[in-house]
């Protein structure tokens, strides 16, 4: 990981690479869609904080969501603001860590974060199917599930095939829809509102589960990066990102904490009946069977909202490896109707349908295991290019210097080692196997280069966002 002796107005890549090809057919994304694409990456809603409170007692679920933000969302949303605006295109954290430590940490990273993103893209559709099957308890197994997930899967990604706009304009819509029912629970909570209930510890008797508070606050605030390999499709992105970040942070702030604060407040506690979809049984007591079903409904257009959004995710940054040669022309290749990466939109969902029928308990810790490993990445790289390329133009740019950089990395990255040191044996081996997978594709990549078994684009040319 030795400095690089090319200077600021270097090219970006070593070797550079050519002009990504600019979505001219479509219709860039703009500030709204951008905003609920990112929402719905890191949140979708108030579903499944639940389990903090089961966790971890009433009070420490409202700390949390109050202080957690500070500690780990914030550092991550303004890393990914600085650098999706330094350089903004489709690739997002792939570039910046090829452009910091060189073509093997940038596939490395790039491979741990598909993988952290196929695997949440499969889990969704069978989510869906448990929401559905509280209604429908055909879904609940068995062949009509099997068909469900299947068609699931297949429309939405046809959606997303058609068009980054339409799917952005859907999610504004879906978050809509999906958050509606939450205010109506706060304004016919408030008046059974009791403050006392806010500070509660917990029921006598109940046991602090820690390992499971931390991992639900961190499932539910974390991938503020992922929207980074849109860059290249955004309108204006060097003013959009920042003010999208920080739009979208306020929105999931305020999506967890009011309902939150709404239910524990309105409810007496019952501590074991905090799990993932006590929200619909809180709309019932306060309000009646109709919030309940209402919720519900909620639940799945939320989970639509975060199939799409990370989709996309998945897709555009398939496509800018292969504007940087990590992967084959082939995967970068665009619909000549949509101008979308039909390619890589077909490469995650044949993947995505795969994992969706497996068991996900040990591959969801991995996820977690293998997004930290990537942020871990991600953070030196954001520190070591603020040293590497201080010159480098910067429309917005982390008003802290170097030491305060390297501390407000520190903490999160400190909340990351813990949860990696509490995964299991399988986890650890999970994500072993995982890493030398992505090892491996890396060399078998430069073989297939070498020996041009497959076409790779040209990177000899610097992007037309570095002229």
């Amino acid at each position: 990981m030795e400095p690089s002796d090319h200077s600021a107005t270097a090219s970006l890549l070593d070797p550079p690479v050519r002009p990504i090809a600019p979505a001219a057919a479509s219709k860039k994304l703009a500030l709204l869609p951008l905003v609920f694409l990112i929402y719905f990456e890191v949140a979708g809603g108030p579903y499944g904080e639940e389990s903090a409170v089961g966790a971890a007692g009433p009070l420490f679920a409202i700390l949390g969501f109050i202080a957690f933000p500070f500690i780990w969302s914030v550092p991550e949303a303004l890393v990914t603001a600085e650098l999706a605006t330094a350089f903004p295109g489709n690739g997002g954290y792939v570039i910046w860590a090829h452009r910091a430590f060189g073509p093997f940490w940038g596939s490395l990273l790039g491979s741990w974060k598909f993988l952290c993103g196929v695997i949440n893209l499969a889990s969704y559709p069978a989510l869906c199917m448990d929401y559905l099957k509280l209604v429908f308890s055909v879904f609940a197994s068995g062949v009509p599930r099997y068909v469900a997930i299947f068609l699931f899967t297949s429309v939405l990604s046809f959606m997303n095939y058609t068009g980054l706009s339409i799917v952005g304009y859907t999610a504004v819509g879906l978050g809509i829809v999906s958050l509606s029912p939450f205010v109506v629970l706060t304004l016919f909570a408030i008046p059974k509102i009791d403050p006392k209930r806010w500070i509660s510890l917990g029921e006598v008797g109940v046991a602090k589960d820690w390992t499971l508070f931390f991992n639900t606050l961190f499932w539910n605030l974390n991938f503020w990066d992922s929207a980074s390999t849109l860059a290249g499709e955004v309108e204006n992105p060097q003013r959009t990102y920042p003010k999208a970040l920080f739009s979208a942070g306020l929105l999931a702030c305020l999506a967890y904490l009011v309902p939150l604060l709404a239910a524990i407040g309105a409810i007496p506690l019952d501590q074991e009946d905090w799990v993932d979809g006590y929200f619909a049984d809180a709309g019932e007591l306060i309000a009646g069977e109709w919030l309940k079903i209402w919720i519900e409904i909620g639940a799945v257009l939320s989970v639509v909202g975060l199939f799409e959004a990370q989709l996309s995710s998945c897709a555009y940054q398939l496509l800018g490896m292969a504007d940087l040669a990590f992967l084959p022309q082939s995967f970068g290749l665009r619909s000549t109707w949509f101008n979308t990466p039909w390619v890589a939109i077909l490469i995650s969902t044949l993947i995505a349908l795969s994992v969706s029928y497996m068991d996900f308990a040990d591959l969801i810790y991995t996820v977690n295991f293998l997004y930290s490993l990537g942020m871990l990445l991600e953070f030196a790289s954001f520190l070591w290019l603020r040293k590497k390329l201080p010159a480098i133009k910067r429309p917005f740019k982390v008003p802290v210097a170097m030491p305060g950089l390297v501390i407000m990395c520190l903490v999160p990255s400190c909340f990351l080692v813990y949860v990696m040191s509490v995964a299991s044996k399988i986890v650890y081996i999970l994500s072993a196997v995982l890493t030398v997978f992505a090892i491996s594709w890396y060399y078998f990549m430069k073989i297939c280069k070498s020996r041009a078994w497959f076409g790779f684009n040209d990177v000899r040319e610097k992007l037309d966002y570095e002229e």
